[in-house]
């Protein structure tokens, strides 16, 4: 009988000490390891506050629509319109090569987007500002899934242009890593650690999947040697937080 005891707290401490050590190994978010800074990346959010960010077309940031909260920077439920509350952010800083990370978590039926090589061309048109667009989306409950073409407007693709495939998005209330990649005109689309597109800006496929979209109009779409980082709101809640960057 002493030895079953003794063998379920050796057991018992066992697990104990293994729980400890994964949440004492588990990196703060919104920090970089010291292998991180050796390498180059930045914070583009820092957990407490949205320095280094504006609003799209503005001086500063946007007066409502954002909030700051237990170190995730959250976009505001407002009914669904795209840029019609608070507005998109979008970075002070403009990016020409770079890997982009960041994590983000849904809620049901949320829309959002995280956007590169935006530009704020003037005069302004209703709406997000235009940029390259990795999409934010809960592909079972938002109707923009089933619209577009092949799934073009589904999570992780390139929005109205190109599908992400091989899809393993995290379930409903997880954090999900998205990795975006730009080496001149090369641009890869990750999601949880698994590469769902690559494009050549300006290329064959790309300019083929833009005349069936809904940018076809727009000659340089895409095309900018530079351009802000630009996160959307589409008037549905969605977390990000870990939003880093290094540049090549």
């Amino acid at each position: 009988m002493k030895s079953r005891v003794l063998l379920s707290v050796v057991v018992l401490l066992g697990v104990l000490v293994r729980s400890s050590s994964a949440q004492q190994s588990e990196p703060q978010p919104n920090t970089l390891s010291p292998d991180e800074q050796k390498q180059g990346w930045l914070l583009l959010f820092d957990g407490t506050s949205m320095n280094g960010w504006r609003g799209a077309y503005l001086d500063s940031l946007p007066t409502r629509g954002w909030d700051v909260r237990d170190e995730m920077l959250i976009v505001q439920a407002s009914g669904g319109g795209e840029a019609a509350f608070g507005g998109d952010i979008v970075t002070i800083e403009e990016f020409e090569n770079f890997e982009l990370c960041v994590d983000f978590k849904l809620t049901e039926g949320a829309n959002s987007g995280i956007k590169y090589f935006v530009t704020e061309q003037l005069p302004k048109t209703p709406g997000s500002a235009k940029g390259l667009e990795y999409q934010i989306l809960d592909d079972e409950r938002h109707p923009d899934a089933k619209l577009g073409i092949r799934g073009n407007r589904t999570l992780a693709s390139l929005y109205d242009l190109i599908p992400a495939t091989n899809k393993r998005p995290a379930p409903m209330g997880e954090w999900n890593h998205a990795r975006i990649l730009v080496k001149g005109k090369h641009v890869e689309h990750w999601l949880n650690g698994v590469k769902v597109l690559e494009y050549e800006r300006g290329g064959k496929e790309f300019l083929s999947h833009k005349a069936e979209s809904k940018f076809k109009d727009l000659p340089e779409f895409g095309e900018a040697k530079s351009g802000h980082i630009l996160l959307q709101d589409h008037g549905n809640q969605v977390f990000y937080r870990n939003v880093k960057i290094r540049t090549f």
